[in-house]
């Protein structure tokens, strides 16, 4: 018979799980911007990657966008590692912008010294046609 304390402890260790998990409602969903600038850093780390980006203004004002990707599991399914980029690159992203205005987002979609990131997944296959008989 499991102890009462252990069904406690395993209650805990998952509410902790759930809670590391953040959520998403600071990026507005809605909303796309398309970002240029240049690689500052890549961040090939559980459970979603981080690209820092440093984007010029019209007047050369540098500003650092940090913007999250999703888990490298998914990503490297996608083609991408954690060699696709490296700080010194030409990369344009879209994102969802975070909703308080702050540079940042969600990862949408981009490219890197002009070639996209990754492979999108593929189309799914048509289902077989029905044979007469």
């Amino acid at each position: 018979m499991i102890s009462r304390i252990s069904v406690g402890a395993l209650l805990a260790l998952g509410a902790m799980a759930v809670h590391a998990h953040h959520s998403f409602a600071m990026f507005d969903f809605e909303k796309d911007q398309v970002i240029e600038g240049v690689v500052k850093e890549f961040q090939w780390t559980n459970p979603h990657i981080w690209i820092q980006v440093n984007v010029a203004s019209a007047d050369g004002k540098v500003t650092e966008y940090s913007v999250e990707g999703s888990s490298p599991n998914g990503l490297r399914r996608q083609g991408w590692s954690r060699e696709s980029m490296k700080p010194g690159d030409r990369i344009v992203l879209t994102i969802h912008p975070m909703k308080d205005g702050s540079p940042g987002g969600s990862y949408v979609r981009g490219t890197v010294n002009g070639a996209p990131l990754g492979v999108p997944p593929p189309a799914a296959a048509p289902a077989p046609a029905a044979v007469a008989e």
